[in-house]
């Protein structure tokens, strides 16, 4: 997308009653956005615009739609202050491919932090707010796996289970994925601002609202529909029978994605929505690794959207010889080699293995076997 073109998507996102079908429908049909923004008011009507929307529409073009105009320029003002700082469209082509498949994917992301990190292999983690300490050191537990195992960790940093998990992914050395229902010049709920700041740090802080929105109970849903589209699979930890948790495991059934609950107490009011889901058909889990074991096999979904058209075995000259990728391929035979052995091997630790090795099994360059990795 040509960058004369950001303050129109932004614009027309910031028009009240354009949601992401309207909005598609109108990228379909149009390749530029300005000259969508140069349409005559019968066209725009044509388009099933209303009154109001059409006036927006005009005046951003003649430059006297003042409410607009400040609120693009919050944007764009928001994008210069920090390299941290990202706005991906449907026109990016580093918009995250497992997100753009889902119906009512978001035009447009804001971004604080990696935002690379939104097309790598992602585990969503959700659960109770007011979760147990029990429920808090499993979401810590299963996230550190993930993160050992390539996996990063993506939840909604909300207290409770997603700041647990959010955490734990940190700790176990990897990285870590918040989506927020505001937009991000801020950060909320307060309590977790010190680890929203440092998720920018080690991950990124991702949502679909403008800068300068605030977070509204009905924003949280759509925050959810991202958190599950974003992911291979969401693990619900706790949860009572009406919670956002069971709207984010809905929202991953509706996109084809698996959903695993954990198991508690029949007399555990958070165990209930976990019990519902799995009655429904959810994954009963009882350890971070038969999640990684189930979504392991749908790392070539990934491979497929990261690569589609491209020779996979010209991928082993991309990497320098330096970073881990490059090492694992210096190291690696066409014979299986365990992990242990690759440490020994390369120098790396085994959290940095197992990163690298997931995104060179996503390149096709190495697979996974009995016995260990081996390359293509």
């Amino acid at each position: 997308m040509l960058l004369e073109e950001l303050p129109y998507w932004l614009a027309l996102w910031r028009i009240s009653g354009i949601g992401p079908s309207h909005f598609r429908l109108i990228t379909d049909r149009y390749h530029s956005m300005i000259a969508f923004f140069s349409l005559s008011d019968a066209e725009l009507a044509s388009l099933g615009l209303n009154t109001r929307q059409r006036n927006q529409i005009r005046g951003f073009q003649r430059g006297s739609e003042r409410a607009l105009l400040e609120g693009v320029t919050q944007d764009l003002d928001w994008l210069e202050q920090s390299a941290q700082h990202h706005i991906l469209t449907w026109a990016s082509d580093d918009y995250p491919p497992l997100l753009r498949e889902i119906q009512g994917s978001p035009p447009i992301l804001f971004v604080r932090g990696d935002a690379g990190l939104l097309s790598l292999p992602q585990i969503a983690i959700v659960g109770s707010r007011h979760s147990s300490r029990q429920g808090q050191k499993i979401a810590q537990d299963f996230a550190s796996c993930f993160s050992s195992n390539g996996f990063i960790t993506t939840s909604g940093l909300a207290l409770g289970i997603d700041a647990s998990a959010h955490a734990g992914a940190l700790l176990g050395g990897g990285k870590t994925i918040a989506v927020l229902a505001h937009g991000l010049d801020d950060i909320y709920p307060n309590r977790n601002r010190s680890l929203g700041k440092e998720i920018i740090e080690q991950g990124a802080l991702v949502s679909e609202f403008p800068i300068g929105v605030s977070p509204r109970a009905e924003f949280f849903p759509r925050r959810n529909r991202i958190i599950s589209g974003l992911s291979l699979g969401v693990l619900v930890v706790e949860a009572a029978i009406k919670s956002g948790s069971l709207i984010t495991a809905h929202e991953a059934v509706d996109q084809g994605r698996e959903v695993f609950a954990i198991p508690g107490s029949i007399n555990d009011p958070l165990a209930k929505g976990c019990h519902a889901l799995i009655r429904n058909g959810a994954r009963l889990v009882e350890t971070a690794q038969q999640v990684v074991d189930e979504l392991m096999p749908l790392l070539g979904f990934m491979q497929q959207q990261a690569m589609p058209h491209a020779e996979e075995n010209l991928l082993h000259d991309q990497y320098d010889s330096q970073s881990p990728e490059g090492l694992l391929l210096a190291a690696l035979e066409y014979d299986p080699t365990p992990v242990d052995q690759l440490v020994g091997l390369t120098g790396l630790c085994v959290a940095d293995i197992s990163s690298a090795l997931v995104m060179l099994e996503i390149d096709g360059v190495v697979q996974q076997q009995q016995g260990g990795y081996s390359r293509v």
